[in-house]
């Protein structure tokens, strides 16, 4: 078949938006060189006009800087429009862009979405109620339990509470207490002993002799 009637061209690949805004962008160039070259006669006729007088050579050279001015305005309306196309063209690649991303946001939730439905499907709201309450009757059994270790043996049950409150002033006014000593070790510590009066201050005077009169005067016969 392909004998018969042949291949068809391979098709070229159709031009993006990224193609056409460099080419509009090159376009855009070129008549930039343009109107900068019709900037630079008009210049030199600007010149040449300035130092001729009037008279046929003065208005040849202003029909041919007319030309060239009409032309630098045609160059230039051209190149505006290639520009506006150019900014058109980018806004359009922004636009798509920012559909892609919200595409690309919007499947993301989705699978999100379905992911999420798929793991609460395994989840059991009773059960989570029937786990909380069981855990509820387990701290309270846990209280009862620690309440009952903690019970008191052989005391009465008949004793009141005013009695005991009776009892406890009737007993702080029989005890007296001390502040700093306990009563035992009172009992226990021996009475201090007394201390002697201090001595004068003054020169000791010997005692005047006492004896008798008549004894003073025989000892020292005595002892000769």
């Amino acid at each position: 078949m392909n004998r018969l009637f042949g291949t068809g061209k391979p098709k070229a690949p159709k031009p993006t938006l990224d193609d056409a805004i460099a080419s509009t962008e090159a376009r855009v160039s070129a008549f930039d060189v343009r109107i900068k070259r019709f900037e630079g006669e008009l210049a030199g006729f600007r010149d040449k006009m300035q130092k001729m007088r009037d008279g046929p050579g003065k208005d040849a050279i202003k029909k041919r800087a007319m030309a060239v001015l009409r032309q630098k305005k045609m160059c230039e309306a051209q190149r505006d429009q290639l520009m506006q196309q150019s900014f058109n063209m980018e806004s359009a690649i922004l636009a798509t862009e920012n559909i892609k991303n919200t595409m690309t946001t919007m499947q993301a939730m989705q699978d999100a979405n379905k992911t999420m439905k798929k793991q609460y499907k395994n989840v059991d709201i009773d059960k989570i109620y029937e786990m909380q309450d069981d855990m509820e009757e387990l701290l309270e059994q846990a209280n009862e339990v620690q309440e009952l270790m903690g019970r008191s043996y052989n005391l009465p049950d008949d004793i009141d509470e005013h009695d005991l409150e009776a009892e406890l002033d009737a007993l702080g006014d029989d005890l007296n207490f001390e502040e700093d000593v306990p009563s035992y070790l009172n009992d226990a510590m021996p009475a201090m002993p007394e201390l002697l009066p201090e001595a004068p201050q003054g020169p000791t005077q010997q005692p005047a002799d006492s004896r008798p009169g008549d004894l003073a005067r025989a000892e020292p016969a005595l002892r000769m």
